[in-house]
């Protein structure tokens, strides 16, 4: 018997080495950021609390966009995002387009709630598969309650 024991990465999580290089293969379009913490930190490979991170410049729903300069092949996408100071339940949705951004198809849309000092940090992985990719784009609406909240997200990574 082959026996191997886990540790506490998931077996199908994105390993280093193997997320796609967006700063090579694609042009990030995005809503707003703030000066100080502008969207190439969402891609810099820190993660974990206190990691560096994009955080909107405005309040409200922010939109990511990935353009690819070739159409991908992308099997996975990571987010990870920390919310240290204000309790809130922000919605993320993520949807890829094989028709130079016409139409998009969502591959999924999911919610979280943030309650500093205890629940801070969020990481969410899905798997998926699809072929020809020329987009990728990410909405976030960072307060379901609507008030004025900004985005943040720490990683964002395909594979």
């Amino acid at each position: 018997m082959r026996k191997v024991f886990l540790d506490t990465k998931n077996a199908a999580s994105i390993r280093p080495g193997q997320e796609k290089d967006i700063a090579a293969l694609a042009t990030v379009f995005v809503s707003s950021e703030h000066p100080d913490h502008p969207i190439e930190h969402a891609f810099d490979a820190n993660e974990g609390p206190g990691a560096s991170r994009w955080i909107a410049g405005a309040p409200g729903e922010q939109t990511v966009i990935l353009a690819f300069d070739a159409p991908q092949t992308i099997r996975k996408v990571r987010l990870e995002v920390e919310e240290r100071d204000t309790s809130r339940t922000q919605e993320v949705d993520v949807a890829v387009s094989d028709d130079g951004g016409q139409t998009y198809r969502q591959v999924t849309r999911q919610q979280y709630n943030f309650s500093p000092p205890g629940t801070t940090m969020e990481r969410e992985e899905w798997q998926f598969s699809a072929v020809g990719v020329t987009h990728v784009r990410l909405r976030i609406t960072p307060d379901k309650s609507d008030r004025p909240c900004r985005a943040t997200l720490t990683t964002f990574a395909l594979a």
